[in-house]
């Protein structure tokens, strides 16, 4: 057979300082393919297309249409399904949006597949082969990663500062409310791969510079450790996700860390109210821990991104001054600055449903940079004013170069990091 893995461009692409910030710091998304790609048998050749880089040609000859969706992508997922299936093409659609509202996504393809993919795509394309194809796949427990072929010689066209995505676990216990990734069917329950498998697929990537797209590398931290322990001589350069409280007490982990080649740890901080924190079930966040972590991680030479969002029940016009001045005292070498989006799925979503304070489900405006519910103490706009300013405030001249100063004494790789991200965040966003 012939397959097409598209992953679509939002129809409504922000122009927010947000959305834009979002472009430069995530990964390239494309690694779900990759693993799907990885399981699929040789007798099928397999095309990958990135909606925002080419454009789809429905004329092409395809046995099988797979389209991966976040919320924000949902719309433009199902226009291009229905548009497959029109032409008599074959379409299963699966990803956090599809898993989280399978009834819907339904509507627009012959199959779904619900959770982790990896084991359920060799027996889809078997059941399309024998015209017996399912309207539901669902993954019940945890995939097995020792029965899933390693990802051998990973290339990419990236610029130096968009890492190379890997994953060495998969699944997040925390359980907090507005969390699409805790919360998404399976993924609460934490699972890894062997390390050695880890190590194997690094060896084999020419890229020095990775990112780990693990939720958190600090819930197994007896895992982290041994994983880092053999990455030491493989001469790489990585950022990966953490909890402040993990990172602030366990001083092994991050000398270990800044030894396998740390450059620096993204943190969701989330907001410096801790009334706010407590409202999300975020049971790691210390709000009087912050700046202690952030020193703790500075101390062992590594750089701090951090995470926040606004629109909390509990946020008055105070949060912004409260969080710059927080991000600037605590010296956090960059930042990104969201609104709080209640995606499908989650308890946060279901609570705001029933409250009758969802605004609209146009699942387009899901991309936290747009107000999809009613706030309780602060108007859409001026939620939106604040936000700008305190990205105009943090990335001002005058801060950058106070952050690529300090930086300075960390060595080439969080300085090149620190003046590349703030660099393009300047050029990128019009303050």
């Amino acid at each position: 057979m012939k397959i097409l893995f598209i992953y679509p461009n939002p129809l409504n692409s922000s122009n927010s300082p947000s959305n834009k910030i979002l472009k430069i710091f995530l990964n390239d998304p494309l690694s779900t393919f990759e693993a799907l790609g990885n399981v699929t048998p040789k007798e099928h050749s397999v095309d990958i297309i990135d909606e925002r880089l080419e454009k789809i040609n429905f004329e092409d000859d395809y046995d099988l249409i797979g389209i991966s969706a976040m919320t924000n992508q949902a719309p433009r997922a199902y226009a291009i399904a229905d548009e497959f299936i029109k032409r008599g093409k074959k379409v299963a659609l699966g990803g956090w949006h599809p898993s989280a509202m399978p009834e819907e996504a339904m509507q627009h393809a012959n199959a779904i597949v619900i959770g982790e993919g990896e084991e359920l795509w060799p027996q889809l394309l078997i059941d399309v082969e024998r015209g017996k194809l399912k309207q539901i796949y669902r993954q019940d427990k945890p995939i097995d990663f020792s029965t899933i072929p390693i990802t051998r010689n990973r290339k990419t066209k990236r610029s130096f500062i968009m890492a190379m995505p890997i994953e060495a676990t998969r699944g997040c216990p925390q359980g907090c409310n507005f969390c699409a990734i805790t919360n998404n069917p399976g993924y609460r329950i934490f699972h890894s791969k062997p390390v050695e498998r880890v190590i194997e697929e690094i060896r084999s990537i020419s890229q020095k510079y990775l990112l780990f797209n693990d939720a958190s590398l600090t819930i197994d931290i007896e895992y982290t450790k041994k994983l880092f322990r053999k990455m030491k001589k493989l001469n790489k350069k990585f950022y990966c996700f953490g909890n402040s409280n993990v990172l602030l007490k366990d001083e092994e982990l991050l000398k270990l860390a800044y030894e396998a080649g740390c450059i620096s740890w993204s943190i969701g901080f989330d907001s410096v109210s801790q009334e706010s924190i407590n409202s999300i079930g975020k049971r790691s966040n210390l709000v009087d821990e912050y700046k202690s972590a952030i020193n703790k991680i500075h101390d062992f030479g590594m750089n701090v991104e951090g995470s926040f969002m606004f629109g909390f029940d509990s946020d008055t016009l105070d949060i912004f001054d409260d969080t710059l001045d927080f991000i600037c005292s605590s010296e956090i070498d960059s930042a990104a600055f969201h609104i709080l989006t209640p995606f499908p799925g989650t308890p946060l979503f279901n609570m705001l449903n029933k409250q009758n304070r969802i605004l609209t489900r146009d699942w387009s405006k899901y991309d936290c940079t747009n107000v999809v519910f009613k706030l309780k103490n602060i108007n859409a706009e001026d939620l939106k004013k604040g936000i700008k300013k305190i990205y105009k405030d943090f990335y001002s001249p005058l801060n950058v170069l106070k952050i690529n100063m300090r930086n300075l004494t960390k060595g080439f790789y969080p300085l090149y990091i620190s003046m590349s991200h703030s660099l393009q965040v300047i050029k990128k966003v019009n303050f």
